[in-house]
């Protein structure tokens, strides 16, 4: 299976574009901060990833506020067949909680 679930913030975003096959897509980074235990050990994790949003999702993704934390789901997939970068596909989002 290959399911991500996160929650982070848009850092950036680029201009809403279409594919040649005229799909909408948006691509940006997302700013993840959290606290993990790993080991029995606290770890502090900071990190950022690419992701894009297509289809329907992506005119709402599009509209969602820079910086604030939002609940991802999505899934990883090679950046290009001859990458071996991966991009986070968003497939869904919310506003998260003040709690997460």
């Amino acid at each position: 299976m290959n399911r991500l679930l996160l929650i982070a913030c848009i850092a950036e975003r680029d201009v809403l574009r279409y594919t040649p096959a005229g799909i909408p897509i948006v691509s940006a980074r997302l700013a993840h901060s959290s606290e993990q235990v790993e080991a029995g050990i606290q770890r502090q994790l900071e990190f950022d990833i690419a992701a894009i949003a297509a289809g329907d999702i992506s005119g709402k993704f599009d509209r969602a506020e820079l910086g604030v934390p939002f609940r991802f789901e999505g899934f990883l997939a090679r950046k290009s067949r001859n990458s071996k970068s991966l991009v986070f596909h968003v497939t869904g989002f919310e506003a998260c909680s003040p709690d997460h």
